[in-house]
């Protein structure tokens, strides 16, 4: 039988006080004009489920979580999210059976996630992905429960535009896959396998644009074969150990030409190197010591300027005898002054320096000026030293040069040709034999590549075969299930009244629904059609789910104001709302639908549970409402 699923109740925790719901009865209508928040109450229902709800600006600064309390299965959970940006992302799970606190579950892709608890509790897979059929190359996308629930809200921006999100083609696969495991049609085995079959695909594909790059670079390297590569290496071979040969019969034919004077040349042009060397690097670090006692210097000169600038000043000032205060312009020529004491603040006068004597800091810092002095005219001798000693080094280097030169010419030279040539050979064989060892790697390479490709084919030619033969499986109840839908489709279209119908039906590919063997999205592309089409659409679903009774198609409906968009058409409304109550009638206790509308026609009050909403009385009631016209829907309805 279908999957037990209702909302039992939903608590808003506010800024203001707690506002609850409680949805004991099989049909709840929520009703009030457009903007008393009935939009907003359910997209928080979606949110409490831990979908991306339209949160509407009061909910966004007045509410501070959402309370969900529900019954899957055999499970009842209550789940508490909180609308605070950074703690959204955790769902608090109380088991209502238990009362135990279960772990606290993610929104996102960390774990534990909600989709996977809520999915387990519907005996659903959790690991299922929604594999494309084809060429495709991808897994698919894992199937959570946010896709699930397309099947279980109707929004409002969606009642009269779209059903299921049949118009977003990127999201096919996933709604036909979602279909085919509510009604048992697939399984999680043929999905691994649809996965399996599309990664085959891609590695296929990798496998073979490698191969065909390997076969390109062998093109290049002019090798039309494994055996003409072999023989390539082996006359390679060959000529390695000609030119090695060769090589060693020179080396015996040469002469010793490093006598003992030649060696001594050797030595001392050896030793001349390393002199003019430590010459140059001794001469490096005596420039830089140069530099460093020059900065020095230039910084004590500047202090010395600074110490002769001040005792100039203060020679200028003292030789002024202030007649009035430089501050308050009071005469000071008629008030007593102390002997030795200074004129304008009668405080004792430093004692002046004795003519001819500099202060100590004077002293010391030229002092540190003539050290520094005879530092730098030391370095400046050592560096024109090591310039001298490095030139002689230098020509001695050139003398002894010429000499060995002049030596080992006339013994070396004829010879130096050949062993040249000869070591060009095998360096050329060797050479050779590296490339052509690359070149058998990739032949190698391609044999392997090959064989890979052909492994990989048969194995997804297996797997397609395993697969195809657990469709074939269901092929019975594929066949047994889109028939009863198709005539349960059918009669609830003509029973609603849909305007300028005549035979209703759902595509077997696809899922969507048919209206006079066209896609409903080419019969209306909004309005009343597409909004009646949807409740029939949805209401068969859930009759032939029901009636199968070995489905896991959560007997829930969660659908946002039909009437929107159906404007005066009564009639229609009626017969929509006539549908509705019947089908909650026939399944009582099994199923559970709540509708969020405008108006209802007033002869179905007493079939249903009604909650009524005003600007008095919002459904976030702790908030007062600022009237209709401070109030912009979070969707916009065309028409």
């Amino acid at each position: 039988m279908t999957t037990r699923f209702r909302l039992d109740a939903m608590a808003l925790n506010t800024t203001r006080g707690p506002v609850r719901y409680r949805f004991a009865s099989d049909l709840t209508v929520l009703a009030g004009k457009t903007g008393v928040g009935k939009t907003t109450l359910l997209e928080l229902v979606k949110f409490g489920f831990g979908g991306n709800g339209l949160v509407a600006p009061v909910a966004r600064t007045d509410v501070l979580d959402v309370t969900l309390d529900v019954t899957i299965g055999t499970a009842r959970l209550r789940l508490t999210r909180s609308l605070d940006e950074i703690k959204r992302r955790t769902v608090q799970v109380t088991d209502l059976v238990t009362q135990e606190r279960l772990p606290d579950q993610r929104v996102d892709s960390s774990s534990p996630r909600l989709s996977t608890l809520l999915l387990e509790a519907l005996g659903l897979p959790t690991d299922a992905r929604a594999a494309a059929r084809g060429q495709s190359r991808k897994p698919g996308d894992i199937i959570s429960f946010a896709d699930i629930y397309t099947y279980l809200y109707v929004p409002q921006e969606e009642i009269n535009r779209d059903i299921a999100h049949s118009k977003d083609s990127y999201l096919a696969s996933k709604r036909r896959t979602v279909f085919e495991l509510l009604f048992g049609l697939t399984d999680p085995e043929i999905l691994r396998l649809g996965s399996e079959i599309n990664l085959l695909t891609d590695a296929i594909d990798k496998a073979s644009t490698e191969h065909r790059n390997v076969l390109a670079f062998l093109r290049d390297s002019r090798t039309t074969g494994r055996a003409e590569a072999e023989a390539a290496v082996a006359s390679a071979i060959e000529a390695e150990v000609a030119a090695k040969a060769e090589l060693a019969a020179l080396r015996d034919a040469v002469d010793p030409v490093s006598d003992r004077q030649t060696l001594a040349l050797r030595d001392l042009l050896s030793e001349a190197e390393r002199s003019v060397a430590d010459v140059r690097r001794e001469t490096i670090e005596l420039v830089r010591q140069q530099a460093e006692y020059i900065g020095e210097r230039r910084r004590v000169q500047q202090d010395l300027d600074r110490l002769a600038r001040m005792r100039d000043a203060g020679d200028r000032l003292a030789s002024i005898e202030f007649g009035v205060c430089p501050r308050c312009m009071q005469g000071l020529t008629q008030r007593p002054i102390p002997p030795g004491a200074c004129r304008l603040c009668l405080q004792p006068d430093p004692v002046e320096t004795v003519d001819g004597i500099d202060p100590y800091e004077v002293v010391h810092l030229r002092s540190q000026l003539d050290d520094m002095d005879e530092q730098i005219a030391v370095i400046a001798k050592n560096i024109e030293v090591n310039q001298g000693v490095a030139a002689d080094k230098q020509l001695l280097i050139q003398d002894l040069t010429v000499k060995i030169d002049a030596r080992t010419a006339t013994r070396v030279t004829p010879r130096l040709q050949a062993y040249s040539d000869a070591a060009e050979k095998l360096a050329t064989a060797r050479v050779q034999q590296r490339q052509l060892e690359l070149v058998l790697r990739q032949w190698d390479r391609v044999n392997d590549l090959s064989g890979a490709v052909d492994e990989l084919r048969a194995q997804q030619t297996r797997l397609r075969a395993t697969q195809l033969r657990a469709e074939e499986a269901l092929a019975d109840r594929r066949t047994t299930i889109l028939d009863d839908l198709d005539a349960e489709f059918n009669t609830t279209v003509l029973t609603i009244g849909v305007p300028g119908v005549r035979k209703a039906s759902i595509n077997r590919s696809s899922y969507i629904p048919m209206l006079d063997g066209k896609p409903f999205s080419e019969v209306s592309r909004g309005g009343g059609i597409v909004t009646a089409t949807q409740v029939a659409y949805w209401v068969s679903l859930l009759t032939v789910a029901i009636r199968q009774r070995d489905t896991k198609y959560p007997a829930f409906l969660l659908i946002d104001s039909p009437r929107l968009a159906l404007n005066n058409a009564e009639a229609l409304s009626r017969a929509l709302y006539s549908r509705l109550v019947t089908q909650v009638d026939v399944m009582r206790g099994r199923l559970q639908v709540i509708i969020a509308d405008n108006e209802i026609p007033p002869e179905y009050r007493r079939d249903y549970a009604e909650i009524d909403f005003s600007y008095e009385n919002p459904t976030i009631s702790t908030v007062a409402h600022p009237g209709p016209a401070a109030v912009s829907p979070i969707m916009q309805i065309t028409e």
